[in-house]
């Protein structure tokens, strides 16, 4: 083995993305100590994808005053990248472990502090913008946000209203005579991990809200709203948010992006393999090493390994998947060259994700597999 490029996904509770590579390059290294190795790291547009890009992309960190989904001051960070784009993760202001669990009420979270932070930026001079969307706390169809920007939500008497998911429903028009102008020359790639509609039976109320906090009386109260907001929205932009696949992402923020700030869903693996270069990095490769902490059903389903099958296969190249553990049934379906546990022996899930125990399982069965690819060569 002369290239071997490492594209895993982190083993949450456990492991980050960096320090899976980290391990599974140590395992190569036994093996092949002089193989040319690349690592980048990767997510899903949830919970370290600024932390990916980071690492891959460099640049410098930045905090900003923001407020939270319950409009509490706070400080939030993002990174500014080499090139000027903006990377953030819309939870590092509105996200869902921002607040206590009886504080969890999406008929008044808002998104307003994610617009914050794009403010922010904006006004730094940024006007490329990878925005990981996992991990919301909200269900306002992103009005909190666009309320940040400059857009001024308006009832049927023309009073101004605040972005909550409880005002969805009394919006009637908006004002977009103070919209900041830099949004004019700013483009926006948005990372998501689902496909649900805006809103209806599969949409961002019904499916999502409830882990938000909400009861099944405020999940048909958002839904109504969002229908509601969806109409008013294709009057104002001529945008069809009901027709988008993923405009639920983040209760509606996906929708806010596409229709009013021109964004573009991307699976959040696929935006950052684009990000991070990964087809020219594989494409010298003789193997790529991609995983996650659990390979089951929903791998195909947008996943990290997966992308990075697609990807890789693409080119030619073989891909091996490691994982804390493996699904019974997942058999030989996903186009793996193989699919590895890397638990050597029956142990408690608290001992398997202790750091030091699962980094020491990943260098082995690394090790391992590249011993059996020497013995064939």
């Amino acid at each position: 083995m002369k290239n071997i490029v490492i594209a895993s996904d982190s083993f949450k509770g456990s492991l980050t993305s960096a320090e899976v590579a980290a391990a599974a390059r140590n395992g190569i290294k036994k093996v092949f100590p002089d193989c040319r190795i690349t690592e980048i790291c990767m997510a899903d547009g949830g919970e370290g994808t600024t932390d990916a890009l980071f690492r891959t992309l460099g640049g410098r960190t930045v905090e900003c005053a923001v407020h939270d989904p319950l409009m509490r001051e706070m400080t939030a960070s993002y990174v500014l990248a080499p090139d000027g784009t903006a990377i953030m993760e819309m939870s590092a202001a509105s996200g869902l472990p921002l607040l206590g669990a009886n504080e969890r009420n999406p008929l008044s979270a808002s998104t307003f502090g994610t617009g914050e932070m794009i403010a922010d930026a904006l006004r730094r001079g940024c006007r490329n913008f990878l925005i990981g969307i996992g991990g919301s706390a909200t269900n306002d169809a992103g009005t909190g946000m666009l309320s940040a920007l400059g857009f001024r939500w308006l009832d049927k008497d023309g009073d101004t209203l605040d972005g909550t998911g409880e005002n969805l429903a009394r919006i009637a028009d908006a004002d977009t005579s103070g919209v900041m102008p830099e949004l004019r020359e700013a483009g926006f790639t948005i990372a998501c991990d689902v496909d649900n509609p805006f809103c209806g039976p599969d949409g961002a109320a019904f499916i999502f809200a409830p882990q938000k906090g909400a009861s099944p009386e405020t999940v048909r109260i958002l839904d109504s709203g969002m229908q509601s907001f969806a109409g008013v929205t294709r009057r104002i932009t001529g945008c069809d948010m009901t027709g988008i696949k993923g405009a639920g992402a983040a209760g509606g923020l996906g929708g806010a992006f596409t229709a009013y700030l021109g964004g573009r869903l991307r699976s959040g693996a696929e935006m950052i393999l684009d990000a991070v270069g990964f087809d020219k990095a594989v494409s010298a490769a003789d193997l790529a090493i991609t995983g996650e902490g659990r390979i089951d059903s929903q791998t195909s389903m947008g996943k990290v390994p997966y992308a990075v099958l697609k990807r890789a296969s693409a080119h030619g190249v073989p891909v091996i998947a490691i994982a804390g553990s493996v699904a019974e049934d997942i058999g030989e379906k996903h186009g793996f060259a193989a699919i590895l546990p890397v638990v050597p022996r029956p142990m408690s899930l608290e001992e398997a994700m202790r750091h030091d125990t699962a980094a020491a399982n990943i260098t082995r069965t690394v090790a391992n597999i590249m011993k059996l690819l020497s013995a064939i060569k």
